[in-house]
């Protein structure tokens, strides 16, 4: 299984590596045609607003596409931002693939970061998490599950094939999210076989 790493701006290379802690392959992607024989797709942080305008050519309409299929996606920090149905003071979403709405860098400034632990719901207790300049979920839609909260914010959730989290699990040693989400993808490329 290859999971494509969207490579216009931030954590490409250690989310490439955490794919491969967790046994999968990783590819970046920067064209439309790098999505191709992909299981899934991980947005990542850096700045919301730079990422959206960097690729707003042919990129993000294939990535619309991916939306509109329910292809695999995990947005993490500002890839949250951008799967993100609603954004507090944008009046458009970028992708709007999940009903959520978040607020940007609601953890405060790069000054403010933390590491915090979480319970994630399915994947497992104490995770380390890093917050920088995060945007935190004020807004949850009926489809979605929260997996965590920090200190009563949603900071992680799922709604059907896309996965967000305000944090980075790129950051640390820990792989099971990128695993949770490896099983995400598989479980998709399964169905689309059955179908």
């Amino acid at each position: 299984m290859v999971i494509g790493v969207l490579g216009l701006q931030g954590d490409v290379r250690e989310h490439l590596a955490s794919l491969r802690c967790a046994g999968m392959e990783g590819r970046v992607v920067r064209t439309p045609a790098d999505l191709a024989e992909l299981s899934g797709l991980i947005l990542p942080g850096g700045e919301s607003t730079a990422i959206s305008l960097l690729g707003e050519g042919g990129i993000f309409a294939a990535l619309r596409g991916c939306v509109r299929d329910g292809f695999p996606l995990f947005g993490t920090c500002a890839g949250m931002v951008l799967l993100a149905a609603e954004v507090e003071g944008r009046d458009e979403p970028h992708l709007g693939a999940i009903d959520i709405t978040v607020a940007r860098n609601a953890s405060g400034r790069q000054v403010d970061s933390f590491e915090t632990e979480l319970d994630v719901d399915g994947v497992g207790k104490k995770l380390c998490a890093v917050f920088i300049r995060a945007p935190f979920i004020t807004r949850v839609g009926p489809g979605v599950r929260v997996l965590a909260e920090h200190e009563g914010v949603p900071v992680m959730a799922e709604q059907g094939n896309v996965l967000v989290a305000s944090f980075h699990p790129e950051l640390t040693e820990d792989p099971r999210i990128h695993r949770y989400f490896g099983a995400i993808a598989e479980r998709h490329e399964q169905e689309v076989r059955r179908s």
